[in-house]
């Protein structure tokens, strides 16, 4: 059975399509986590005082968004940084 050819990618295209895919997890994990603590934040009912598991969930909270921010933002900035050397060298 033989059918269309199956198109070999670049190295370009495999890294685009890789980063493209890290980013989309580590962006939907970011939302999914903050999304829960806020959650459980906002609308679990909670006595009035500063309960041990809110602020256990702030702890929480403030590493993971400061972990996903710097992956995000260090895929993203070596990508673009990669690519302009070897345009640069190509030329």
């Amino acid at each position: 059975m033989r059918g269309h050819p199956v198109k070999k990618y670049t190295n370009s295209e495999i890294k685009a399509r890789l980063i493209f895919v890290i980013g989309c997890a580590l962006s939907i994990t970011f939302m999914l986590a903050v999304c829960s603590l806020l959650y459980g934040l906002l609308f679990v009912v909670q006595p009035l005082e500063v309960s041990p598991n809110d602020e256990s969930a702030w702890a929480t909270l403030n590493p993971l968004v400061l972990f996903m921010t710097g992956a995000l933002s260090g895929v993203l900035a070596s990508n673009g940084l990669k690519d302009k050397e070897n345009k640069e060298n190509q030329e």
